[in-house]
């Protein structure tokens, strides 16, 4: 009897290569996987019971890839947020918030606009408050009544000139922010390519210049950008900027 070919992704859950279903996903979208020596772009695609799979890259520890761009800025930036207070614009899953509490931080608050994403993990963590249901330009004092030390954004389909300003108004002198720039929600729909894709190198600069120029305006000292170490889901470029708040 001839057995039936599976999706790649359950082919690697089924495999031990990856623990979840969501980061084979990730593993397969970001090129991370070979399919009899093949790289393979679609979760999608079925492969045989017998087909060789390997994996380029090591699964990463985290709940989601996406602290691995906060691993690279804390890093790059030489930021320490151990002991700070923080708060995490558009948290999902809670990859950025799984890096914070890794680093000794005393309390993040989670806010996302969606719902029943934060994984349990970190949902249980006592340091750790979730919002549910909250847009970031929606944020209050009346929301976040604490001192806030450190601001860390991965925010979609809205520009950070209109999500960070409410946020931006609690930080405490001092505090510093690390956000994620995505120029697809940046540039206007006439610059976004074919797949949603922003593929001009100067359309990234320009992108990174305005809110870098904005956040000066605001009060904010940028003290840099760099790019992401992974492309966001969908292959877009992204970068990441830091600012300390003591203008």
């Amino acid at each position: 009897m001839v057995k039936e070919k599976r999706r790649l992704d359950i082919a690697l859950l089924e495999r031990g290569l990856a623990s979840t279903r969501a980061r084979a996903q990730a593993a397969i979208k970001a090129g991370h996987v070979r399919v009899a020596g093949e790289i393979a772009t679609k979760p999608a695609d079925l492969v045989a019971p017998e087909a060789e799979i390997s994996m380029l890259a090591p699964e990463h520890p985290y709940v989601s890839r996406g602290a691995l761009k906060l691993v690279h800025a804390l890093d790059h930036f030489g930021i320490d947020p151990s002991g700070s207070l923080c708060l995490d614009l558009g948290a999902s899953t809670g990859g950025f918030t799984e890096v914070l509490l890794e680093r000794g931080v005393a309390s993040v608050v989670a806010i996302d606009v969606g719902h029943g994403q934060l994984a349990e993990k970190i949902a249980q963590d006592t340091r750790v408050r979730a919002i549910e249901g909250l847009n970031a330009k929606d944020i209050s004092r009346d929301i976040v009544p604490g001192r806030i030390d450190l601001i860390v954004a991965d925010l979609s389909f809205i520009s950070l000139e209109k999500a960070l300003p409410p946020a931006l108004a609690l930080a405490e002198r001092g505090a510093r922010l690390i956000a994620l720039i995505k120029p697809q929600f940046e540039v206007g729909p006439e610059n976004v390519g074919k797949g949603g894709i922003v593929r001009e190198p100067a359309l990234h600069e320009r992108v990174c210049a305005n809110i870098a120029g904005w956040l000066e305006k605001m009060g904010w000292r940028v003290e840099g950008i760099v790019e992401s170490p992974i492309k966001g889901g969908d292959g877009n470029r992204e970068f990441l900027i830091a600012a300390c708040h003591d203008r």
